[in-house]
């Protein structure tokens, strides 16, 4: 089998010659520290260790077909400049600060977008699938060209939490709902309508194996949003945008959400999603094993596997990777690091955990 047929079998539930070794990358802090140890630049971590060609590859550029990202004529602007932290006026009218003293997510001092009429009119015009700096020049030739591979791709396909999330913060989100519901569906029926109208030349003239949603819409505790907020305001525009890349030719459409995701996980079903990322163990244990005795063979995954447990030896991987193994056997799993790998582990560590994997899914 070729990366892709594998791929295609395991989330059909049909036979398959063996399991893919994947990760979801590193941090920053990790990889400077693997090219310390190993005294490499620029270490291609799947090709060094012997890994699976990297499925993220090319997958938040769209693979370089395409510019999703909202657009603005101005520029970044410093505002103010420590020896700890950056702050910097964004192009599309945020406010963040930046850490210079290691790998965080940068804290927002002022949001680009307003929960109001005014502000959303202002932002939308970022939003515009017609600019003509939306396709690069040569953009078919290149598609063509991607659909000779043979790697396991998929695209950034949508972002209706996620993005506003970022956008105007969690807090005027959640209070949106309730103080102008009207504003959120037009948000998200807008939304809707921008990834439809930029993804359907380019998916008329590339192969892609799943579509990628990213929208990080819980924490260690639950969701930020109700299933009842769900299914009235996003169920709808999900099921459409599903059914549109369905209709384009897209077998899988994957949801991504770190945190603990159980009471979202049958409105996901509910939509239309595949296959549910990245099953993010945490302190509240999610467990593949038990999700899938409740859930059912319609819950198609890949994670799971708590990406703490690889600094603390081989048999603590072992033991983790052989608990899996029957649901990875039965099909519409693929375990990998639940995460990005964090700098306590080392490249030694991150090659014992490559090194049992394969022995334990005869990879």
């Amino acid at each position: 089998m070729n990366h892709r047929e594998r791929l295609h079998a395991i989330m059909a539930y049909e036979p398959f010659d063996r399991v893919p070794v994947w990760f979801f990358g590193t941090w920053h802090e990790t990889r400077l520290r693997w090219k310390a140890e190993e005294g490499i630049e620029g270490i291609d971590v799947p090709a060094f260790l012997g890994m699976d060609p990297d499925w993220e590859e090319g997958m938040w550029e769209v693979q370089g077909l395409v510019n999703h990202d909202p657009l603005a004529e101005a520029r970044s602007v410093t505002l103010e400049e420590t020896d700890t932290y950056r702050i910097v006026r964004g192009p599309l009218g945020d406010v963040k600060q930046h850490s210079k003293i290691g790998s965080s997510i940068p804290h927002t001092l002022e949001y680009a977008l307003k929960p109001t009429a005014e502000s959303w009119a202002r932002y939308k015009t970022f939003l515009d699938p017609e600019n003509p700096r939306r396709y690069p020049d040569g953009w078919q030739t290149k598609a063509q060209a991607f659909n000779l591979r043979d790697r396991v791709a998929t695209f950034m396909a949508g972002s209706l939490y996620g993005w506003p999330r970022e956008w105007m913060g969690v807090e005027e989100l959640s209070y949106l709902t309730y103080d102008n519901p009207a504003l959120l569906d037009e948000i998200l029926e807008h939304l809707t309508d921008f990834f439809i109208a930029l993804h359907r030349p380019v998916l008329a003239q590339a192969s892609f194996d799943f579509a990628y949603f990213f929208e990080d819409c819980c924490f260690n505790t639950g969701p930020l949003l109700s299933p009842d907020i769900y299914r009235k305001h996003y169920d709808k525009h999900y099921r459409r945008l599903i059914a549109f890349y369905r209709e384009m030719g897209v077998p899988f459409v994957l949801i991504d959400s770190d945190g603990k995701t159980d009471d979202l996980i049958p409105c996901w079903m509910e939509s239309g999603f595949d296959i549910f990322f990245p099953i993010e163990v945490g302190t509240w244990n999610a467990d593949p094993v038990e999700l899938r005795r409740r859930f059912g063979r319609g819950l198609r995954m890949m994670g799971g596997f708590n990406k703490h447990l690889i600094p603390r030896g081989e048999a603590a991987i072992r033991a983790a990777l052989q608990r899996l193994k029957p649901i990875v056997d039965e099909g519409g799993f693929i375990p990998m690091p639940d995460h990005r790998i964090p700098p306590d582990c080392s490249l030694d560590d991150f090659r014992r955990y490559v090194d049992v994997f394969k022995e334990v899914f005869a990879a």
